[in-house]
């Protein structure tokens, strides 16, 4: 089975076979442990690998917190690689979605219906090179605290999930609320990555627990970024809590 590696030193030492293309990763934690952070390690990869990438982080308020996050931790650029990459951008106050422009749609993915319209229209617009298509969501467990589409969108993720043979498939969920639905997306992930945090000083540590194909270290490794760095995100991390959360809960 075709694989991406991060290329990074410590990342390769305890997945060497890289993750299976054309599979669906979950990276499960608590709230504030670093899940993005572990998935920007493969996006820039597969970006510098001729991959096209499809980005929803739905704790961000605009995709210029995701670009920065992926070059201070990476050291990729978005901007070398303009044609390569669709933002997916959250927008509750839309009924369905609109394109501001090449690389941008905004989208109500609360609901059903936008979610696969959404995906759909970032994909047709990308090139099928490398590794292919690659679509990387963030905090995804946020859209289930609508009142009125929680189960339903839900459902569909777990249907996209279910269902894809042609994609790959990177997603973040914080199992700090939503245990049960969390859980099932953990069991239907084809690799499972888990990630924690402690304090004082401000370190994350992550470990595999179930890959779909090749070998890789059991073991928990401390992910070398900077607290600095850390707490810096996790101040914009709280924008989820302070305004997306809210804005959903009304939906």
């Amino acid at each position: 089975m075709e694989t991406i590696k991060p290329n990074i030193d410590w990342f390769d030492k305890i997945l060497p076979d890289g993750l299976p293309i054309k599979s669906t990763t979950i990276i499960t934690g608590p709230g504030g442990s670093g899940k993005p952070l572990i998935g920007e390690y493969f996006l820039a990869s597969w970006l510098k690998n001729g991959g096209s990438v499809v980005v929803m982080s739905l704790q961000y308020p605009s995709p210029e917190f995701v670009t920065t996050s992926v070059k201070n931790i990476t050291g990729v650029n978005f901007n070398d690689y303009a044609e390569n990459v669709v933002f997916l951008q959250l927008n509750t106050e839309i009924q369905n979605l609109e394109q501001t422009d090449k690389q941008l749609i905004n989208a109500n993915l609360v609901k059903p219906e936008v979610w696969n319209q959404a995906i759909n229209l970032a994909t047709k617009q990308l090139p099928i090179k490398g590794p292919g298509i690659l679509v990387f969501a963030s905090a995804l467990n946020i859209l289930l605290f609508s009142p009125s589409y929680g189960e339903a969108i839900f459902s569909r993720i777990k249907e996209t999930i279910r269902s894809n043979t042609h994609l790959t498939y990177i997603i973040s969920v914080s199992n700090s609320a939503k245990k049960e639905e969390i859980a099932q997306l953990e069991e239907m992930a084809d690799n499972l990555i888990v990630s924690r945090s402690e304090k004082d000083p401000f370190q994350l540590y992550m470990k595999i627990e179930r890959l779909k194909s090749g070998q890789f270290d059991h073991k928990e490794i401390q992910i070398p970024v900077s607290a600095d760095t850390l707490n810096h995100f996790k101040e914009i991390s709280k924008h989820s809590r302070g305004r997306v959360l809210p804005a959903i809960k009304k939906i």
